[in-house]
């Protein structure tokens, strides 16, 4: 078993408890977040009218309910979200919130989805996941239209430059296993997130991985401790 199959086996086994495990690691917090991301998406890219939304490593469908909630308060006429996600189990718990909504089993490398056919790509808390990264970029820059935006919200690595970043620290390393585990019955996912914020998801070799396939970042804010980061790339 390779490791993005071992990846995909491990959130089917947490599906059933995702949502719940989410909200309280995070306090809740996720939800400005993701609020914001959609919010300066839309502002961003400026037209009240989108044909297409894709939603990449849309896990449990969190995310498209915020591009859907945001576009009907902006007055934006939002015609279709696909939700894409290699695991089954996390969509089946999607598909039961959003039973409008098309979902598609992939992974973010290999989308079986037009050229130039979505307005943004989203990946949210997804792309430390994905393990050829690079490859998947190049394909959200295959499937978007000229000008179309990425938006990924992700946690980074951080210089710790004072106090509150050892905070910070601790509670991803000891706090969110220890908890997620509780919820879930599975402390192995919960030590495993964590983890797989490599030492190369930075704020700056995203970016650089970004541009390599064409998205230029616009915009880059870092949240709540610089917990969360989020970058706006458009496809030039």
């Amino acid at each position: 078993m390779g490791k993005q199959e071992k990846i995909v086996s491990m959130f089917n086994d947490i599906a059933g408890t995702y949502d719940i495990a989410n909200r309280v690691l995070s306090m809740g917090i996720d939800k400005s977040w993701r609020n914001k991301a959609c919010n300066l998406a839309y502002n961003f890219y400026g037209k009240n009218e989108l044909d297409r939304i894709v939603d990449v490593a849309c896990g449990t469908g969190d995310m498209i309910e915020f591009w859907q909630k945001i576009a009907t308060s902006n007055g934006i006429n939002l015609k279709n979200v696909i939700g894409v996600d290699p695991s089954v189990g996390m969509m089946d718990v999607a598909k039961k919130k959003l039973p409008d909504v098309e979902f598609v089993e992939a992974g973010a490398a290999q989308m079986p989805l037009d050229n130039d056919s979505a307005d943004i790509i989203s990946i949210s808390y997804g792309i430390r996941n994905v393990v050829q990264r690079q490859e998947a970029f190049d394909e959200f820059a295959r499937v978007l239209k000229k000008d179309g935006l990425v938006v990924i919200s992700e946690f980074t690595k951080n210089e710790k430059t004072n106090p509150l970043d050892h905070v910070t620290d601790f509670y991803m390393n000891k706090v969110l296993p220890t908890l997620g585990g509780l919820i879930s019955k599975n402390k192995e996912a919960y030590t495993y997130l964590p983890n797989s914020i490599d030492e190369f998801l930075t704020t700056d070799n995203l970016c650089k991985e970004l541009r390599q396939a064409g998205l230029e970042p616009i915009h880059t804010q870092a949240f709540s401790m610089k917990i969360s980061t989020l970058i706006i790339a458009r496809k030039v």
